[in-house]
């Protein structure tokens, strides 16, 4: 039903597409944008959630991106002080609000992506309810990770696939993927860190395996509120040379062709 936004084998033979079908989003610098201003972090935060995401999804999608993923809070972000994750959380289920809103008259599909036992029951509750009312939804697929690790994510599927009993022959990439959170998620073609922290953070590991990096200065209250930022990520990617492991020349040897 949603073909054009599953999964598709690291195997499978493609031409990259002139735009990233999949970008996925660290969205660092909350505090920093804050600290740089005298204000107190929660302050970023609040900052980066009133930024308008639904006016950055419409611009992304219309360039032909199909899937866009946003890094919101980490497995490791529970050990931040109770005040800070609180708040954090009572931003997403604000933003959940807004975009359960939205959805429909959008025709975008929302999925979570991350453990859902440490989250609480009215959180649980918002976000199945607006992944069961965009499922149908064919326009793209927005992402949210929250309370999520890449290594939790693929150890959570390990467990999963033996508990399923399924034999280890018949394992491969395409059907351990069916047991992870991001499972019927598109392949990463672009991550974008901002507030220039170059690193991956645990995020995705899975799905970056072939994906393009990109760490700007700017940060998260900045850049979702700029369309210029926004272009110069699309410039970037339409400037790298993709090979997914193959080779740059046709003749390796160094031969003449005929």
């Amino acid at each position: 039903m949603f073909g054009f936004l599953r999964k598709k084998s690291l195997a499978t033979s493609h031409q990259p597409p002139a735009t990233p079908n999949h970008i996925a989003f660290i969205c660092d610098g909350n505090r920093t944008w804050a600290k740089k201003r005298g204000l107190p972090a929660i302050q970023g935060h609040s900052r980066a959630a009133g930024g308008d995401i639904s006016k950055m999804v419409d611009w992304f999608f219309a360039r032909g991106a199909t899937t866009l993923t946003y890094f919101i809070f980490s497995t490791e972000n529970w050990t931040r002080s109770k005040e800070e994750v609180d708040f954090l959380m009572k931003l997403f289920e604000e933003v959940l609000d807004r975009n359960c809103k939205d959805a429909k008259k959008k025709n975008v599909r929302f999925k979570v992506i991350g453990r859902r036992d440490r989250v609480s029951s009215a959180l649980l509750s918002k976000i199945e309810r607006l992944e069961k009312e965009t499922d149908e939804n064919t326009r793209g697929t927005v992402v949210f990770a929250l309370d999520f690790g890449g290594h939790d994510e693929i150890v959570r599927a390990a467990a999963a696939a033996i508990e399923s009993g399924i034999p280890s022959a018949e394992l491969d990439i395409n059907t351990f993927e069916t047991f992870m959170d991001t499972g019927d998620i598109l392949p990463v073609d672009m991550m974008v860190r901002t507030s220039n922290e170059q690193r991956i953070s645990n995020f995705m590991l899975w799905k970056l395996a072939y994906a393009e990096l990109f760490f700007t200065p700017e940060q998260w209250p900045e850049y979702v509120n700029s369309e210029k930022l926004w272009q110069k990520t699309l410039d970037e990617f339409a400037r790298r040379n993709r090979r997914f492991g193959g080779g740059c020349e046709k003749n390796y040897s160094g031969e003449k062709s005929e």
